[in-house]
């Protein structure tokens, strides 16, 4: 079941939010992730945030600036079941435009994207971790004409 955010969320969120960045991005120094812990846990709350709830237990969110995705995370336990396209396709619902960065290292993600339509539009240098990132978006229009 997908549903908003609640502030009751956030600690299952923030544990899924460090566990699964050190597991995908092990290219990145632990450190990093585990020194804006604390930032992302007081911003995150103002984001637009959708959970997936399996068993009362939060398995996945997704959050949102506007129609930028700041994020996807899904409890490595369940990935491959759907989750992460099931978020991803609660967003798309009333928007026609979304726009994401993933790492370039981040094959898994990238490919992911991908098959939900997203294109690269360009890479640049993130400035704390050095490493390269890709812009990526996604158009309703675009998705549309495929079909």
């Amino acid at each position: 079941m997908i549903r908003r955010f609640d502030k009751n969320d956030i600690n299952a969120v923030m544990q899924l939010w460090i566990n699964e960045n050190i597991r995908a991005h092990s290219f990145i120094s632990k450190n990093y992730w585990i020194d804006h812990y604390r930032y992302v846990k007081e911003v995150l709350p103002k984001a637009e945030i959708y959970v997936y709830v399996i068993d009362d237990k939060v398995a996945g969110f997704i959050g949102l600036n506007h129609d930028h995705i700041e994020g996807i995370f899904v409890d490595s336990k369940v990935q491959g079941h759907g989750i992460g396209s099931a978020l991803l396709n609660k967003v798309k619902e009333n928007r026609t435009h979304l726009t994401l960065s993933v790492y370039k290292k981040n094959k898994h993600a990238i490919e992911f994207y991908k098959k939900k339509g997203f294109v690269i539009l360009n890479e640049n240098k993130e400035d704390q971790t050095k490493e390269i990132e890709y812009l990526m978006s996604w158009y309703e229009d675009l998705e549309e004409d495929k079909n």
